[in-house]
């Protein structure tokens, strides 16, 4: 890096109105990538910046580039594209209270999933600054509601993110239409060839600088996994809730309709959450970030996606109910924690094949990730315990209880016996709708565990629990048969079979029955009564690079072994269907031949 790290922003040399806003906003040190642009962007230099997420690129842009702006004019100078909403708004509001002291200053913010009439409405009045995502600023320029002819820089926020989105094409139209001689700034996590190659197109001499930071991720970021085995995740998800007890919580699911999902479940287990996710117009998502902000909501349940930009300070914990796809995905979850020097915890739910995401994830951010139990009943009731007497010490320290003391003494008059019911009668009051448990004397066995998992979101001990723990595959008797579009030609084995269904279902694998391979298909028996939901999500997963497409047998035979499954189609097959399997076998033999 060729430039020299400025060890304090007054040695930035930022004008006096932008540096006093940075003072009062708490930052005393530039970051790295801070240190490194500031300098070049103030002198009007391009920029190609490689940075992870959290490193605080946006006052890396932000604050040399306002101090370059003609404000006495309200015409459009500075354009900042953003992959997404979320991180459009993030922006906008850095702006805003960078720019707080610069008298006439405006930034406008323009998205995808908002009215047209309010954005009309801010380009209409000016703003010296333009944030927005690639789609909707475009469609402003081809309006005519916004002019290029006067921006003098553009700054591409998350480029590697916009190319991975398919935005890459609506960046290059509007970047067309601007002036040649525009500043650039590029920033991005990543740079592969295609962001390399918009780089090179559209700076001059640019400045690089690359931050190579010691770990991917935040280093103050406490990173666990579990391995889903027999329990549920969401049931795990509500112990870990528990036990980890923190101010406001992500956790991060796959698909929007899984983000309802648990969503709903935390709400029905008395947790103030709620989802986020695309399908929810901007103002629904607007007022679920500000409510996660200002405390009235402690778990947001969001995709990938809904979740860019998202920073709030009180959140203490991600939680990754499905694992990401790739290295990349997860940094960027866990990154909403543990940001500006903030401590923070990350637990992700893995399964089995997992595995190999696991350790490339801890290659790449060069940091060891912990493998914890679920956590026992003896746990549970500990942290209850522990959260009530922290609740009711808090309450004595910060509220004035005289008034109360008085309802107390006119209660129990002074009988200590009497006052010892009374507090104890207050005690239940205040524990709201998680009871406390007795303690075990010792931590709980897998067997208690079992009988002690959580039902609809409170642990309710049952005998049938501990029994369901000592049974084997061979004693379940309530089996279904269903056929599975993957066989020994595709190299399938019994043990991927079991081993998908039994993560992507969530079963323990003792209750998946016998298994058997055909060259073309397979058979597999699983327990009668299976929810829709599941049903329909195993028809997806694939096995061996094919999708199982999952159909319940028409013939309910038992498969040859075992005893013919109770419930089952006695229905005698018809003369067709029994051509149709002729014809099927005889198929199956040429083509294992």
């Amino acid at each position: 890096m060729s430039e020299q790290p400025a060890l304090t922003f007054a040695a930035a040399r930022l004008p006096e109105p932008i540096e006093r806003a940075v003072l009062e906003a708490g930052y005393e040190t530039p970051t790295e990538i801070q240190a490194a642009a500031i300098g070049p962007l103030l002198a009007g230099h391009d920029v190609i910046g490689e940075a992870q997420t959290g490193t605080g690129k946006t006052a890396a842009f932000a604050l040399p580039l306002l101090a370059r702006l003609n404000l006495d004019s309200r015409a459009p100078q500075l354009l900042v594209l953003t992959p997404t909403r979320e991180l459009a708004i993030q922006v906008a509001e850095a702006f805003a209270r960078y720019a707080r002291h610069l008298q006439g200053f405006a930034v406008a913010c323009i998205y995808g999933g908002q009215p047209y009439g309010p954005q009309l409405g801010q380009l209409a009045r000016g703003a010296q600054v333009v944030v927005g995502t690639p789609g909707r600023m475009l469609d402003h320029v081809r309006r005519g509601s916004l002019e290029l002819a006067t921006i003098g820089a553009v700054v591409l926020d998350e480029a590697d993110e916009m190319l991975r989105m398919g935005f890459i094409e609506d960046v290059e139209a509007v970047l067309a239409g601007t002036r040649s001689d525009k500043q650039v700034a590029l920033f991005s996590a990543t740079m592969p060839g295609s962001i390399q190659a918009i780089a090179d197109a559209h700076t001059t001499n640019a400045k690089t600088i690359r931050v190579e930071p010691t770990t991917r991720s935040a280093a103050h970021v406490e990173q666990t996994y579990w391995f889903t085995r027999g329990t549920t995740r969401l049931e795990a998800l509500d112990r870990f809730l528990e036990v980890e007890r923190t101010d406001g919580a992500i956790v991060f699911t796959r698909t929007k309709v899984k983000t309802e999902e648990v969503a709903a479940y935390l709400e029905r287990a008395g947790y103030a959450a709620a989802a986020l996710n695309g399908d929810m117009n901007q103002i629904s998502r607007e007022a679920v970030v500000a409510r996660l902000r200002d405390g009235r909501l402690d778990i947001v349940v969001a995709t990938d996606v809904a979740a860019r930009g998202l920073d709030v300070e009180r959140i203490g914990l991600v939680v990754n109910f499905e694992m990401p796809f790739d290295v990349e995905s997860y940094v960027h979850r866990i990154g909403r924690t543990g940001r500006a020097g903030r401590s923070g915890k990350a637990i992700a739910f893995a399964s089995g094949r997992d595995r190999g995401l696991l350790r490339a994830i801890e290659r790449a951010t060069r940091q060891r990730i912990n493998e914890v139990s679920l956590p026992t009943l003896h746990q549970i009731a500990l942290s209850r315990e522990a959260h009530l007497s922290t609740a009711l010490q808090r309450v004595s320290a910060e509220r004035d209880l005289s008034q109360h003391r008085k309802f107390v003494e006119s209660l129990t008059q002074g009988s200590p016996e009497r006052l010892l019911e009374v507090a104890t009668a207050l005690a239940a009051l205040a524990e709201g709708d998680r009871p406390l448990l007795e303690v075990p004397d010792e931590p709980s066995t897998a067997a208690a565990d079992a009988a002690a998992a959580p039902r609809d979101g409170k642990h309710v001990a049952t005998e049938r629990g501990a029994e369901r723990s000592k049974r084997r595959r061979a004693d379940v008797e309530d089996f279904v048969r269903y056929r599975l579009d993957v066989g020994a030609t595709h190299g399938a084995r019994p043990k991927h079979i079991v081993g998908a269904i039994a993560n992507e279902a969530s079963l323990d694998s003792r209750y998946i029955g016998a298994v058997q391979i055909e060259p073309e298909f397979s058979v597999v028996e699983l327990p009668a009564g299976m929810p829709k939901e599941i049903f329909r999500h195993l028809q997806k997963v694939r096995v061996c690079n094919r999708p199982l497409r999952l159909t319940p047998c028409e013939e309910q035979a038992a498969i040859p072994g075992r005893p013919k499954p109770r419930g089952s189609a006695t229905k005698k097959p018809s003369r067709a269907h029994k051509h149709q399997h002729r014809k099927g076998q005889r198929r199956l033999k040429r083509d294992a031949a």
